[in-house]
């Protein structure tokens, strides 16, 4: 295990310092052997959120239905199905329902008691699949003694009634009685919900990813594994251009600007007047879901039209200068501008001539249609300045810098957003860069290193060298993105539907060879390929066309299911949630979510249902997964730390007064 002798002593004489006599190295092993035995943890896997937060977080409330099916569990006897539904309404929003109940309740004291009994009842369930040291972690410091007797105590069953009755009488009296339940509410659901997974793209087409970015910014366990989105909007952060052209594009497209402006403090007014004295038509760039005689009736939709416009012509200008500066990024056929022709509204892609339903571009100059006019560069540097200085923005932005990464690797789960890049053969792509080529795990690595290298060097990076954050968001063979090309300008300007066609990348062609995707487990440094997952979003899966998530034998698992709206009509549902715990994996699809104000008033749950389950063929304990090897290594540590005291190569320290290691966190 160790090759230097003089390292490994050292190394043990360290660990001595922590565990000074063989008995706090016995009760450290007996410790975390117990911890070993105990239930593996939850971990819940979504993805392609798209700024869907309320339904987002309401699934975290409920943690995809689990709180309720435990809450039936223990009252279906005893409570009807409107009293258990709104017991998971008070637990999903404390503050809230009880703010609308409590002035109708006649008996608060009852209600309150009886209400707190039942949150308890529900708080030790969950709790019991953790060691007492764990769910002390998750109390609030200030509640630790209160919630430790209340889930903890040793009171036999004839005087537990009595026991219970004088605390919660004594919180009552002294008005601490909704707090309270707000604290068992708030242990519930990060009991729930041990580890969340979240497999990119957070960010466009929905209202609001920035009160989810709010909530993961707060949430006990999370990782996020990057998505084309996210880079999209972390490379106008870093002060890139194009990505900031890109990212208002987006907004306006979807009707979101408000996300720029109000929340993120954006300056958008000077684009705003000069797309309204620059363009006098804009009908065809209006908003999704606008009708014509929105454009012609409603000044806003309006105002957004040519807001679309003048940004997009920035972008298509910034596009063309960029696929020029960068060959080996292989996008020359985005420089589009110079081929329209505008004597017949026609453009030429590839051979094809497309007619083009607007050619009223006055700041394209026809012999140079790539160069931004000096007004346009007036207003694509003050942007850059506005994404910079955006204290949100960044604060959001650091998020993904440290909660975040290309892909993760856990308990046999390979994470990653969309794909790896596989060539026509299956065979992984090289993809080439201008510090050499990559492929598989190498060309995450890559990326993940530059892109941390961009965001601390932010303010200070070239122009040229963020360029790659717009290849990563459509690149050909960028990881984020899959296809061959994005058809932004041909689906605004073209009706000729041929003109969107995307290739997708091979890797979706292999998406169910079990053969290749072993082979790319196997890269990643996955060795038992029988019992392992690439786990990835990106795609919609089109359940309502009887799609299935599982590939490749049940190797791949894709859980886009739409919690954007934009998708629920191609997927059937509105997203679906992987929840892996130790009685096996269940893929959840949800239906769409009414609203937060529903849920609270008419305790209106979202409804689910078990789209795919895999029971394991035993129940799963700590030992069977990651965290198990990490603790058995430390166990291993320990045993040999104690033949180090009984042969006197190391001498214990009995002078050390010893603090019971039950109540220590275990060593890393």
């Amino acid at each position: 295990m160790y090759n230097n002798q003089d390292f490994l002593q050292k190394y043990l004489e360290e660990l001595s310092e922590k565990f000074p006599t063989k008995e706090s190295a016995v009760n450290e092993i007996i410790n975390l052997s117990s911890i070993l035995a105990l239930p593996r943890s939850v971990e819940h896997f979504m993805s392609d959120l798209h700024g869907q937060a309320d339904a987002f977080e309401h699934i975290l409330n409920n943690a995809s239905g689990g709180i309720r099916f435990r809450i039936g569990q223990l009252f279906n006897n005893t409570l009807t199905k409107e009293e258990q539904d709104e017991l998971a309404t008070i637990i999903y929003y404390p503050k809230e329902k009880m703010s609308q109940i409590l002035p109708q309740v006649k008996d608060i004291n009852t209600w309150y008691t009886s209400n707190i009994l039942r949150i308890i009842e529900v708080t030790k369930k969950f709790s019991s699949r953790y060691t007492r040291s764990k769910v002390r972690k998750l109390y609030n410091e200030n509640w630790g003694y209160i919630l430790d007797e209340l889930l903890n105590n040793k009171i036999d069953e004839e005087n537990k009634e009595q026991y219970y009755q004088a605390i919660i009488s004594s919180i009552i009296e002294l008005g601490y009685a909704e707090q309270l339940i707000i604290e068992l509410s708030s242990l519930i659901k990060k009991l729930a919900v041990d580890e969340l997974h979240i497999v990119g793209d957070i960010y466009d087409r929905g209202p609001e990813p920035h009160k989810i970015m709010d909530l993961l910014e707060k949430y006990h366990s999370v990782d996020i594994e990057w998505g084309n989105h996210d880079i999209l909007w972390l490379g106008s952060s870093l002060g890139s251009n194009i990505c900031i052209a890109g990212v208002i594009t987006n907004s306006v497209r979807h009707n979101n600007l408000e996300i720029l402006e109000d929340v993120y403090g954006i300056n958008l007014r000077p684009l705003a007047n000069f797309a309204e004295t620059t363009y006098d038509d804009a009908l065809i760039w209006r908003p999704r879901k606008t009708a014509e005689e929105d454009y012609y009736n409603l000044k806003h939709v309006r105002q957004a039209a040519k807001i679309h416009k003048a940004i997009s012509i920035i972008m298509y200008k910034l596009e063309g200068n960029f696929a020029f500066l960068h060959p080996e990024y292989l996008m020359s056929h985005r420089r589009l501008l110079d081929k329209i022709n505008y004597q017949d509204n026609t453009i030429n892609i590839d051979g094809y001539i497309y007619h083009l339903e607007d050619t009223t571009f006055p700041t394209i100059d026809k012999k140079n249609p790539y160069k931004l006019t000096e007004e346009e560069e007036i207003i694509i540097n003050d942007l850059v300045k506005s994404f910079l200085n955006s204290e949100a923005l960044q604060r959001h932005m650091k998020i993904f810098i440290e909660k975040g990464s290309m892909y993760k690797i856990e308990n046999n789960n390979l994470m990653y957003h969309a794909l790896v890049p596989l060539n026509a053969d299956g065979s992984l792509k090289e993809v080439s860069f201008e510090d050499g080529s990559f492929k598989g795990k190498e060309l995450f690595d890559y990326l993940d290193t530059k892109i941390r290298k961009l965001y601390y060097n932010k303010g200070n990076s070239s122009q040229y060298e963020l360029d790659l954050m717009w290849y990563l968001w459509c690149g050909p063979d960028s990881p984020f993105f899959g296809k061959d090309k994005m058809t932004t300008l041909e689906r605004v300007l073209i009706k000729d539907k041929s003109s969107h066609k995307e290739k997708r990348n091979y890797y979706y062609q292999y998406q169910e060879d079990i053969q290749v995707i072993e082979h790319i487990m196997n890269n990643f440094g996955l060795i038992n390929t029988q019992n392992a997952h690439i786990i990835n979003g990106h795609i919609p899966v089109e359940k309502i066309n009887g799609e299935t998530p599982l590939k490749a034998n049940n190797r791949v698992i894709v859980i886009d299911g739409g919690f954007s709206k934009a998708y629920q009509k191609t997927t059937g549902i509105a997203g679906y949630t992987l929840v892996s715990g130790s009685t096996g994996m269940r893929i959840i699809a949800h239906e769409p979510f009414t609203s937060t104000e529903d849920a609270i008033i008419n305790n209106q749950d979202i409804n689910y249902s078990i789209d795919i389950e895999s029971n394991s063929a035993k129940r799963l304990t700590i030992a069977d997964v990651d965290k198990g090897l990490e603790i058995q290594k430390q166990i291993n540590d320990l045993k040999l730390l104690i033949s180090y005291y009984e042969s006197g190569f190391i001498k214990e320290n009995h002078t050390y007064k010893y603090v019971k290691v039950l109540n220590k966190k275990p060593f890393k």
